[in-house]
C-alpha cells in the first residue's frame, strides 16, 4: 500500500492517520481524499487488529478544509457545481467513519478549517494542542458550510453559537472550544500526540464490541425517539452480552482483578 497524502501506522491495535499534504496545510482534494480511502481499508481489514483510530494532521496544520487550487466540482452551463464532490467524494468517507467498528480520537494539532473542521469533529473523542483553532471558514469564499458541519456543531454548541461560528467565519481558538463544550481535552502542543496515544491505548485496550455500539447508540440517539432508542438500547445490549469481553469482565470484577479485553 503506497500513500502519498495520507500517512498510516498501525502500531498493535492503535492506528495512526494523518493528513498528509504539509505545503498546503492538509488541504483537501481528490487525491488526498482517495488515500484517505485506502488507509480506511487497511484499518477495517479484521487481520489488521486495529481497535482504535487516531486522526491528526502532519505538519503546522490538522487540515486546511478543501484545496481551492484543485478541482472543485463538475461544470455545469459554464459554472463550477461545488457540491458534486461532496457526494463523489467527500460523503463516502465521512459514512465510513461513523460506522467504523472502533472508536475514533480525533487529535487536533493546528488549524481545523472548513471541511477540516469537519473531519476534525467526528471524532468520538476530540483533543487539540492549546495552538489549535476551529474555522467555518465557507463564508469567506461564498459557500455553505458542508461535510456535515450544520448537523455535527448544533448538537454540540448549540444553534447560537453555530450559526455564530458559521455567519461570521471566525476563528475559535481552541481554550474557547473546550469552554463552549466542542472538544474534550486541551494539552501543550508537545504533550498533544503523547496524551493521545495514551488514551488510545487505553481505549484499544478496552472492550471495543461494546465501544463500538457506544458509537452507534449515541450517533442513533439525535435521530430516534425515546422508544426507538430504547429498543436500540436493547439490541445492542443483547449484541455485547454476547461477546467474550462481557464474560472477561464480569470474572475479573469478582475476582478482583484488571480485566484482559481481547476486543471479541
Amino acid at each position: 500500500m503506497t500513500l502519498e497524502r495520507m500517512k498510516l501506522t498501525i502500531d498493535g491495535p492503535v492506528a495512526v492517520l494523518a493528513f498528509n499534504h504539509q505545503e498546503v496545510l492538509n488541504a483537501l482534494s481528490p487525491p488526498l481524499l482517495a488515500d484517505f480511502n485506502t488507509a480506511l481499508d487497511e484499518i477495517t481489514d479484521p487481520a489488521k487488529g486495529v481497535r482504535c483510530l487516531v486522526l491528526t494532521g502532519e505538519g503546522r496544520a490538522f487540515c486546511a478544509g478543501a484545496n481551492l487550487q484543485g478541482d472543485m466540482g463538475k461544470r455545469e452551463g459554464g459554472k463550477t457545481d461545488a457540491g458534486s464532490a461532496l457526494e463523489t467524494v467527500y460523503h463516502p468517507i465521512l459514512r465510513r467513519l461513523r460506522n467504523l467498528h472502533c472508536p475514533i480520537v480525533t487529535a487536533v494539532n493546528g488549524p481545523a478549517a472548513g471541511a477540516g473542521m469537519s473531519f476534525a469533529l467526528i471524532g468520538d473523542l476530540i483533543l487539540c494542542a492549546r495552538s489549535a483553532y476551529f474555522m467555518q471558514a465557507f463564508r469567506r469564499i461564498g459557500l455553505v458550510p458542508d461535510c456535515g458541519s450544520t448537523w455535527i456543531l448544533p448538537r454540540l454548541v448549540g444553534r447560537a453559537r453555530s450559526l455564530e461560528l458559521s455567519l461570521l467565519g471566525d476563528r475559535l481558538p481552541a481554550e474557547k472550544a473546550l469552554e463552549w463544550g466542542l472538544v474534550n481535552r486541551v494539552y501543550d502542543d508537545g504533550e498533544l500526540m503523547g496524551e493521545t496515544l495514551k488514551l488510545a491505548t487505553d481505549l484499544a485496550n478496552g472492550p471495543t464490541v461494546s465501544l463500538g455500539l457506544i458509537r452507534k447508540l449515541y450517533w442513533e440517539a439525535t435521530e430516534n425517539s425515546f422508544e426507538e432508542q430504547l429498543d436500540l438500547e436493547r439490541q445492542s445490549q443483547g449484541v455485547a452480552g454476547r461477546s467474550e469481553d462481557f464474560k472477561e469482565g464480569v470474572q475479573a470484577f469478582l475476582q478482583k482483578r484488571p480485566a484482559a479485553f481481547k476486543g471479541r
